[in-house]
């Protein structure tokens, strides 16, 4: 009897290389053995391994196909596809694998052209090959469905991925008809047919469907019932979807498969702010009683724990979320940040950094929810101590820093935080343009805006938000003219922010017509106003002097759009009246109104008394700004001009004893100057 054993020795099957070391004297020997004939007929099927049919490769370089093939995989998946093919292309020899995974990348960005290309040029194919192509032409969607649908009926050969891949095409695309004929034409259905109808009828929002496929499935997996539970809840079915569950469980008792369902459904009640019925879902689950974790009963595991924190954390009930988490026996990194992000958004800095100095290992979002929330305390000191203490900074960590700086008005930290993000390399993305925007129009930094435009158009499309950004930029700055060439741009992706940004231009640069011709347009086009939109019309108003028009826009706020008068619209509207002269009307309307003034009220009737000289009025406004501001000179300057310009020397002398007295000194008046350099 032949011992094969001593005839063929497999040496290994190398990233899909099949390569067998053949015993010459065998061969020699025994030329035409019929066993030989066998096996020989056995390795033809696995020819395909190689990436020519015309010259299998020696051993040598088949073995030396494993580490290139790994080295592109490893770079497939990191998105390096430049690198990736640059290796592909130096290679002397390549198999199937080799020419799949570097269509795995083009697949994967989504770049079917070449990976098309790449396809035809391929030596042989396998099905994996034909799948990819599919899977790309299918996930790009719209007409790319029908490249998909082409190539699957030219398939030599499919197996239940191909099916599968293409049902769920038509499924996400909400074409459930052809998905269900094509489901109806295979052979024979497996889980994953079942699971990819049942999401579709879901995605397209076919409930009765879903359940009547769910209920049908010959057979179920752990994935079945999650996908159903998870799908009901983004219609809306929550109770449905506890009713399925909860029948679910009792006939099938204790199985594992149903805590993934049941975490599900939890974190469905809270994301709908139903958190009593998710402490009541959480409850059923049963704690572990001393058996291995891993036994694949039904059990609460961490995600069980932390679905309910969450729920919790996001109806702002942290002491409930605390009990919580001090009950669990053990924490994952989830744990702590839910956690700790839940104290940030109540601004409890306190508890969150107790939590993050215990925490073991705290990760790159641990460090940015604390930064980002000692910078929302105008904490920069500390938030900018733990962005330098961090081991890895993300674009997170330096919009965040970037942001604390913006809104606590520290202008030329951001500033000088951005050159240094770009100085080492880091790329800004959306958030850090709209950012470093926003600190160009606080202080009117035109150049460097103009910078950032630049940046913006090279590096990503603008959205909403940036044009908006760039809108306000260019307004603040003056230049109206290019602010109002991007909003025109923006066309029918305009929302209330962008028009507010234009008319708060026009009126805040005193080009009250056109503030308020844009306002009538924005009427006409069933755009709703905001109370932002109906200061920058009566600011307009006030530049202009239109008494008349002012009264009628601030009437229309809550007559014709519903919107309560705020204490701006107020301070407004009296600057409005006390500039055309009506003091009495002014201070009527201080007295007549629903809270308590603020500065800026009393400051537009001070400004108002001013120009029309009525230092009985002005005292009195001043007398209020003095209460609310007692560190200010403002007033005490104001009323001391207006006395000394009415020849009242006592009085005059009167305010500057008063402010020796108090210990009230002149602010020195400051500027800055754009050198197209720095600030």
């Amino acid at each position: 009897m032949v011992n094969l054993a001593s005839c063929w020795r497999t040496i290994r099957c190398l990233n899909g290389n099949i390569v067998m070391r053949r015993q010459r004297h065998y061969h020699h020997h025994h030329p035409h053995h019929p066993l030989r004939r066998s096996i020989l007929k056995k390795l033809s099927l696995h020819h395909q391994c190689f990436g020519s049919t015309s010259q299998r490769p020696q051993y040598s370089e088949a073995v030396n196909l494993f580490t290139p093939n790994k080295r592109i995989s490893y770079l497939v998946r990191n998105g390096q596809i430049s690198e990736a093919r640059a290796l592909f292309d130096e290679m002397p020899h390549r198999n199937i694998v080799t020419w799949n995974s570097m269509i795995t990348g083009y697949v994967r960005r989504r770049e079917m052209a070449k990976a098309q290309k790449l396809f035809d040029e391929m030596p042989d194919r396998d099905v994996v090959s034909w799948n990819l192509m599919i899977l790309g032409y299918v996930s790009c969607g719209g007409r790319w469905l029908e490249e998909g649908r082409r190539m699957f009926d030219e398939m030599p050969q499919r197996d239940s991925v191909s099916w599968n891949t293409m049902i769920s095409g038509y499924a996400r695309n909400g074409r459930m008809d052809e998905a269900l004929r094509l489901f109806d034409g295979m052979q024979e259905q497996n889980v994953v047919s079942w699971n990819a109808m049942v999401t579709g009828f879901l995605q397209n929002g076919d409930v009765e469907r879903a359940i009547e496929f769910f209920m049908r499935m010959p057979k179920k997996d752990s994935a079945s019932l999650s996908a159903l539970v998870s799908g009901l809840i983004q219609n809306g079915e929550l109770d449905e979807a506890k009713n399925i569950l909860l029948k679910s469980r009792r006939k099938d008792d204790d199985s594992g498969d149903m805590i993934n369902a049941y975490n599900i459904l939890v974190a469905g009640y809270g994301q709908n702010g139903r958190v009593d019925e998710a402490r009541d879902l959480f409850d059923q689950i049963p704690l572990y009683n001393g058996e291995e974790k891993d036994s694949g009963k039904f059990r609460r595991n961490l995600v069980s724990w932390n679905s309910m924190i969450m729920c919790y954390v996001k109806a702002g009930d942290v002491f409930s979320a605390r009990v919580l988490f001090d009950q669990m026996k053990e924490h994952d990194t989830i744990s702590w940040n839910t956690m700790i992000s839940g104290y940030v958004h109540m601004s409890d800095m306190d508890q969150a950094w107790i939590l993050f100095q215990e925490m073991p290992n705290p990760d790159t979002l641990t460090w940015n929810s604390m930064i980002s929330g000692f910078a929302q305390k105008d904490n920069l000191e500390l938030a900018r101590t733990l962005f330098e203490r961090m081991p890895r900074r993300n674009s997170v960590s330096w919009n965040s820093m970037i942001a604390g700086y913006e809104n606590n008005g520290d202008y030329k930290g951001a500033t000088e935080l951005y050159r240094r993000m770009l100085l080492q390399g880091e790329k800004p993305d959306r958030h850090t343009l709209s950012s470093v925007l926003s600190v160009c129009s606080g202080f009117a930094a035109l150049h460097l805006g103009m910078q950032i435009h630049q940046q913006v158009t090279k590096t990503v499309i603008p959205d909403i938000p940036i044009n908006n950004s760039l809108i306000t930029m260019y307004s603040r700055c003056g230049a109206i003219s290019e602010a109002r060439t991007i909003f025109d741009e923006v066309k029918l992706q305009k929302e209330v922010i962008s028009w507010n940004a234009m008319i708060g231009g026009y009126a805040f640069h005193g080009f009250a017509a056109e503030a308020l011709e844009l306002f009538e347009l924005m009427k006409r086009l069933k755009v709703q106003p905001t109370y932002v939109t109906f200061i920058s019309v009566l600011n307009a108003c006030a530049h202009a002097g239109l008494v008349k028009e002012g009264r009628i826009h601030f009437k229309s706020m809550a007559c014709e759009f519903g919107i309560e008068p705020r204490i701006e619209h107020f301070a407004s509207l009296v600057d409005i009246v006390g500039r055309h002269g009506q003091l009495e009307e002014a201070m009527d309307l201080i007295n007549s109104m629903p809270f308590q003034p603020d500065k800026a009220v009393w400051g537009a009737l001070l400004g108002a008394c001013r120009v029309h000289n009525n230092v009985d009025m002005a005292r009195v406004a001043a007398e209020a700004l003095m209460k609310l501001e007692p560190e200010s000179s403002a007033p005490y300057v104001l009323l001391y001009n207006m006395y000394a310009d009415a020849g009242q020397w006592d009085n005059a002398t009167e305010m500057r004893m008063m402010m020796e007295r108090n210990n009230i000194r002149k602010q020195p008046g400051y500027s800055w100057v754009d050198s197209s350099r720095s600030i």
